[in-house]
């Protein structure tokens, strides 16, 4: 299992959210990571998954 990041912040470039989790790939670490997206209804924020490479997974700004 990787350990991914994903950060959400307000237009300020206040942080709103920093959560890591682990999934077996990057494509399940998207998915987890939209679905935490959508849960904390951030999908419209700027937010940003990197894998633990630094590979960016899901970008918005």
């Amino acid at each position: 299992m990787k350990t991914y990041k994903l950060t959400a912040y307000e237009p300020t470039g206040k942080l709103i959210v920093e959560e890591t989790f682990t999934a077996e790939t990057d494509d399940a670490a998207k998915e987890k990571g939209h679905a935490l997206l959508v849960e904390k209804n951030l999908l419209e924020r700027t937010h940003r998954l990197a894998s633990p490479a630094g590979k960016l997974l899901l970008f918005h700004s």
